[in-house]
């Protein structure tokens, strides 16, 4: 898929401490082919969501941060340079530091999100 996406990435925490998150009706309200938002902040983690109507993410790493991800809908792919992971729905994965990886969908997906607060999001 060579694609090009434009994708449109929050990193300011939407929801702070003791408030309610409606993960269908943010995910409604999203118009974007590819959204990514911080929900909240737990510690020194960020947990985000992902809503990926179509296309794909850029080739990166990240050099000091793990990175998790869960499938909440759809089908969501992750490519390294060694395999293709395909996590469907409540399935989950995590890359390790320093593994160079890209994402992708090739239907909807909406996929929640755990790494660092310092992570860069589109790489090192």
């Amino acid at each position: 898929m060579a694609e090009n996406t434009s994708y449109n990435i929050h990193t300011d925490t939407k929801f702070g401490f003791l408030k309610h998150i409606d993960i269908p009706a943010f995910v409604d309200s999203v118009e974007d082919e590819w959204f990514n938002q911080t929900l909240c902040q737990v510690n020194d983690c960020v947990v985000r969501v992902g809503v990926f109507k179509k296309g794909e993410f850029h080739w990166h790493k990240h050099d000091d941060e793990d990175e998790f991800f869960l499938t909440l809908s759809g089908e969501f792919i992750i490519e390294t340079e060694q395999e293709t992971i395909r996590l469907a729905q409540h399935q989950g994965y995590t890359i390790p530091k320093g593994v160079v990886h890209r994402t992708r969908v090739e239907q909807p997906a909406v996929v929640l999100m755990m790494e660092g607060a310092g992570v860069i999001p589109t790489g090192d």
